[in-house]
């Protein structure tokens, strides 16, 4: 069994992304690491030249958010990188995802598995979301995402990069019993400043054809909406210890019981109306709407 990871990434130093440690923490699962590298303004290319992996390869590429809407520049660049895999599995991790090595195991064995069953195109994680700080989790995010995808020329990237798709639909999938860990909302107060600033800039699409460039440097201050999170009183991945021991601010945080939270349930209910409508209805009446899959590259990567 041949595994392969990719990634992409761009300005990752200036926007204050883990990608090192996401790097790190794959390396020793896979055979090779493809990770396309946009056009950056910072020394994110040199950085990854720097691990001195011979794992590593690296596609140079152009970012063209003018060209796409909705983030979509992120899915384009991303099977980019699927494309030059040439695994049995595909290891997609983002640049603020990093792997457990506790889970290293778990992760090999499910793919060796499943890799004689072509039914099995794909498998997920369970998500810890972590926002504001190492100890800070948000409970409401998406659960789970398919990570772990076959090398079949139909398997994209769709929506914003969130999940993968073939042929219009959702990848029929099983949980490989890991964890991801997401620090997407966990850096300086004005490295999230930045990011903010810069997916709002990506997510325009045509309008990013008259409208400059955003200053990042200019971004608002930036405070985080912690209402619906709980603390973590987990570990984290080893490669992570030493950016976390040398994090320069602090966040107030106390926490309220979910049950007598009103955000929490408020965020709840807003996530999960449809399906707890669906118990009050005939299930003739979505059996049109879902039998055949996503109608749409957004669908699909919402329920991947």
């Amino acid at each position: 069994m041949r595994v392969s990871g990719f990634s992409i990434v761009r300005d990752a130093v200036r926007l204050g992304y883990p990608f090192l440690e996401s790097i790190r923490s794959l390396l020793p699962l896979v055979d090779e690491f493809v990770i396309a590298v946009g056009d950056c303004s910072d020394d994110t290319r040199q950085r990854i030249i720097d691990l001195d992996s011979e794992k590593i390869r690296i596609l140079d590429t152009v970012w063209k958010p003018a060209a796409c809407s909705g983030g979509e520049v992120m899915a384009q660049q991303t099977n980019l990188a699927l494309n030059a895999c040439h695994g049995d599995w595909c290891f997609y991790i983002q640049a603020d995802e990093v792997i457990h090595e506790q889970d290293l195991g778990v992760i090999r064995t499910a793919m060796e598995r499943w890799l004689p069953d072509a039914r099995v195109e794909g498998l997920t994680f369970k998500y810890l979301h972590f926002m504001g700080d190492y100890d800070i989790v948000n409970p409401l995010a998406y659960r789970r995402q398919t990570r772990i995808v076959r090398n079949h020329p139909e398997i994209r990237s769709v929506g914003d990069a969130c999940g993968f798709g073939i042929n219009n639909r959702k990848l029929r999938t099983k949980q490989c019993g890991a964890r991801m860990f997401h620090y997407g909302y966990v850096r300086p107060p004005e490295q999230m400043a930045r990011k903010s600033v810069q997916f709002a800039y990506l997510y325009r699409g045509e309008d990013n054809r008259t409208a400059p460039p955003p200053d990042l440097d200019r971004a608002a201050p930036w405070d985080w909406d912690l209402r619906i999170c709980n603390h973590y009183r987990g570990n984290h991945p080893q490669v992570m210890q030493e950016t976390i021991d040398a994090r320069t601010w602090h966040v107030n945080f106390v926490p309220v019981p979910w049950y007598r939270n009103r955000h929490w349930w408020n965020r709840f209910l807003q996530k999960n109306f449809a399906s707890l409508f669906r118990l009050f209805v005939k299930p003739p009446m979505w059996h049109a709407d879902v039998s055949n899959g996503p109608s749409t590259t957004s669908d699909a990567c919402r329920v991947a």
